[in-house]
This record gives C-alpha cells, structure tokens and sequence, in this order.
C-alpha cells in the first residue's frame, strides 16, 4: 500500500507541475513512445533474465506492494516458535522434533505459529537445520557453519531479481533516447507537412525521452531498492532463527538461545527482553 501511495505522488507531481505551467497531461499520450519504451524495457528484462529470476522479479514485486516479506509480529512468534520447540527437546530429548519436521505442515506445534507455518522457505530453512541434528548426521558445533553456507546462497539468489531491476532501470533513459530517436526520424519525413505537424512530432519524440528517465528514477530503481530493503529483512529473519538454532545446538538453555536469537534483530524489529520474557512464559509446553 506504501509502494502504491509513492506511485501516485510521483504522478500526481507530474500531473501538477504540468497544471500549473498550463499544460495538459494529455501533451504525453504518445502511444507510439510509450510503445517503443515500455516494449523496449520489457525485451531487455526478458532477454537478461533466467525463467526463475523473471518469476522471482515479479514475486518479489507483488511482496513489495503487500507491505514487505516479514509481517508485523513474525520475529516474536518465530522466537517463541523456537523456544517451544527447544523446551520439547528439552523435556522429551531431541527425537519427540521428529513428527514435527517430518510433516511440518500438519504439526500440532507450528499450527500454532501461522505466520512461521505459512513462510514456507523458513519452514524449510527450519526443518533443514534441525533436521540432521536430530538424527545425529552431524556434530552440534558444524551446524552453524551449514546454516551460515545455506544463508549465504539464499543471499545471493535474493539479489538477483535486485541487478535486474537496477539493469532496467539503468537502461530506461538510454532506451527513451532511442525512442526519441525514432521520432526525429519519422519527424524527418514530415517536414513537407508543415510546423504544426513537425510541432506536433518532435513533442512526440521528447515524450520518449522523459518516459525514459521518468521510468528509471520514479518507479523501476526506486522499486528495486525496496526490494533490496526487504531482502534485507527477510535475511535477518533467517539470521534470526539461524542464530536460535545455533545456540541450542552449542548447548546453551532454550530461553537464552532465544534472547540471542533477539539480539540479532534492528531496533525497529527487536521487542525488548521483557516483553521477550513474557510472551515466552505464556508457552505452553506439552
């Protein structure tokens, strides 16, 4: 919603500005340059980009309109989702974790953390960390460099629907420049018709040279910088859970493990260790 009140600010500035030097919005409906630019664009998004990349750009994109990947609330219940899961292990020894990372989805626990059980790359994330510590395929203390392996690759394949659109966007005035290129020309071929009709074409052709920076610096990069932004969170979400996982498994208490699972959070994200504390008393293990 944010995105999309930025969206029309940016087009109400146009609209307004144009208004108030008396002129018309209409002076911009050039379709031939909106073809040729849009057009243009999109071939040089498709052509730069994999399948599963041109798939993550517009998955991401959707997320950005929504409000970002990480919603309100999501860090306290993944901390308690974890302290729940840790007490259990505690209690029952880590085997009782098997039922629940076989089946996550049908886990009578993790139904009770919606938000963790709908994010399926954290369920995976989850199940992939604990899992190998349950059946005891590894040492505890060669978990964290696993995680920190699998973190690192999930970075570097969330960045790159974040080049593309930087790519584009970067494109967008040179490719409006070719759009006004292509007026001149046909201008060029109707100078016999007159100064109102060559008049007429070359605001044609300039139109493609603002549609061009006006698509790279008031949409395409803005947007691929919120998506950036938003990579960012949902990376310290992981680091978030990667860290709880972590520290259980070097031995240290569930509750503990949770609070520096806390500290790896901004402070616009973190709850405090009270507010930490009590929503954690409010677990009940069984």
């Amino acid at each position: 919603m944010v995105v999309l009140i930025g969206f029309i600010i940016v087009c109400g500035s146009v609209v307004g500005g144009l208004h108030l030097g008396g002129g018309s919005v209409m002076v911009l409906m050039h379709l031939s340059e909106f073809v040729a630019v849009v057009g243009i664009c999109a071939g040089v998004l498709v052509i730069a980009s994999p399948m599963s990349v041109l798939k993550d750009v517009a998955a991401k994109t959707i997320t950005a309109f929504k409000g970002g990947p990480i919603p309100k609330g999501a860090h306290m219940e993944g901390m308690k989702m974890m302290f729940h899961l840790f007490m259990l292990a505690r209690k029952e020894g880590l085997m009782i974790l098997e039922e629940h990372l076989v089946d996550p989805k049908n886990s009578e626990i993790l139904k009770k953390y919606p938000t963790f059980l709908k994010n399926d790359q954290a369920v995976m994330f989850m199940v992939d960390a604990l899992q190998p510590l349950v059946d005891g395929r590894i040492k505890p203390e060669l978990l964290r460099p696993i995680m920190s392996t699998q973190l690192a690759s999930m970075k570097d394949e969330a960045r790159k629907p974040v080049n593309i659109l930087h790519l584009v966007g970067d494109s967008f005035p040179g490719i409006g420049i070719c759009a006004a290129v292509l007026g001149i020309i046909l201008t060029m071929g109707s100078i016999a018709q007159g100064p109102e009709v060559v008049g007429y074409k070359v605001a044609a052709a300039l139109t493609g040279t603002f549609l061009g920076v006006f698509g790279a610096y008031g949409f395409v990069n803005p947007l691929a910088v919120l998506i950036e932004a938003n990579n960012e969170a949902e990376q310290r979400y992981f680091n978030m859970i990667a860290e709880g996982i972590g520290s259980y498994a070097g031995g240290l208490a569930p509750q503990l493990s949770v609070e520096f699972a806390r500290r790896t959070l901004l402070s616009s994200e973190r709850p405090s260790s009270v507010e930490l504390e009590a929503e954690l008393k409010e677990v009940k293990i069984g």
